[in-house]
């Protein structure tokens, strides 16, 4: 059947209708005092949604345009940093501050297994000299489902002192609680086709004034993603260059929206929809790449029983069901697929996934397991959350 596509992965994420419609809108001028009056508010709804009162800038990128610009803005040439890396885009952040002439040691866990916070405060510690000027960290890491312990991470970079924290919270802002004034957060980075209900296109950096005194110095070169620029315009409600006006329209919509639902019921919802996907993989007896403990209230990746190659259960719930799963990246293709919970996704839209799941596992020929027992565990956490 056409036009039933149903998206269960970390980005794009499903759009609400509201949103959908607003897109559809004629565009206005971006110069215009309308399209500053929506900038307005949507800043400050961001600000909400942050947690924050620091400059909340927004640009025309994808969520690694956000990041590249965290980085790049506050740094320069030989500066040292640890960038944290236990899957797909901890790597890609150290390989942003390589190509930018960054010293980058590199703090890293196996795929599948959360950062250990003590190895950060053993590097900041041995730091008598202050010469770590930043730490670079994935929050929530979407390639394997792992959230990693910002908090305590954090709590060691203000220890330090000196350095930066620069977050990419691109699949957890939105989905999981990041007090961003109250942890003192400098540099936090996402994207508008996660939590916010849109489609790509926008970028999301908020910035604290210890990362804008670091500004001043900083010689790295930067001309589209010169935050200086976005904050000077952001100022005057307007932006430095041509913004995608109707992503502008929507994101006003899914906004109010989230300030309706409210940020403790937000971040609950989330983590229902994890509780509930990981007790149905567990039931239909399917290892889990995470474990509880650090488990992403975005993403949960699951490992198939050996004789499949998870592409083929992926192939069959979008065959069969117009479901669209994500699967492995690098080394995990083919050995793990991935159920995204993030955004505008509900307690039915689980409930279809597991059940399709179940289906594409036992065409494949998979018998480990009772039949409905994944939408029975789902079920139950459902019901008593």
């Amino acid at each position: 059947m056409d036009d039933k596509l149903m998206l269960m992965i970390p980005g794009p994420t499903p759009v609400p209708e509201q949103a959908l419609l607003a897109l559809a809108k004629h565009p206005i001028g971006h110069r215009s005092g309308e399209f500053s009056k929506i900038m307005a508010e949507v800043t400050e709804n961001l600000k909400w949604l942050h947690q924050t009162q620091n400059d909340l800038l927004i640009l025309t990128a994808s969520g690694t345009g956000a990041m590249e610009a965290g980085i790049i803005n506050f740094l320069s040439r030989g500066d040292r940093v640890l960038c944290g890396s236990n899957g797909k885009f901890g790597e890609r952040w150290a390989e942003v501050a390589q190509a930018y002439g960054l010293q980058v040691d590199v703090i890293s866990a196996e795929w599948g297994k959360p950062l250990d916070p003590e190895k950060f405060r053993e590097q900041l510690e041995a730091d008598t000299e202050k010469d770590i000027r930043a730490v670079i960290l994935t929050h929530s890491e979407t390639s394997t489902g792992v959230l990693n312990d910002l908090e305590t991470i954090n709590r060691y970079v203000k220890a330090h002192g000196e350095a930066l924290m620069i977050v990419d919270a691109v699949t957890s802002l939105g989905a999981v609680n990041i007090p961003i004034d109250e942890w003192g957060i400098d540099v936090v980075a996402s994207g508008s086709q996660k939590a916010y209900m849109i489609p790509p296109g926008l970028a999301f950096v908020a910035v604290s004034p210890k990362a804008w005194e670091a500004y001043k110095t900083s010689d790295l070169p930067r001309y589209y993603l010169d935050l200086g620029a976005y904050r000077k315009n952001a100022a005057k409600n307007t932006t430095p260059f041509t913004p995608p006006v109707n992503l502008f329209f929507a994101l006003q919509v899914t906004l109010n929206m989230m300030k309706a639902e409210g940020l403790e019921s937000i971040f609950a919802r989330h983590h229902r929809l994890m509780a509930a996907s990981r007790a149905a993989m567990k039931a239909l007896n399917l290892p889990l790449l995470a474990p509880d403990e650090a488990a992403s209230p975005a993403i949960t990746a699951v490992s198939p029983p050996e004789s499949l190659d998870a592409e083929k259960v992926r192939s069959v719930v979008k065959k069969k069901f117009d479901i669209l799963l994500a699967g492995g990246q690098d080394h995990l293709k083919g050995k793990i697929f991935r159920i995204g919970h993030l955004g505008f996704v509900s307690d039915r839209d689980i409930l279809t996934a597991v059940s399709s799941i179940e289906v594409a596992l036992r065409e494949l020929g998979y018998e480990g397991f009772t039949p409905g027992s994944g939408v029975a565990a789902a079920a139950r956490v459902l019901a008593e959350s």
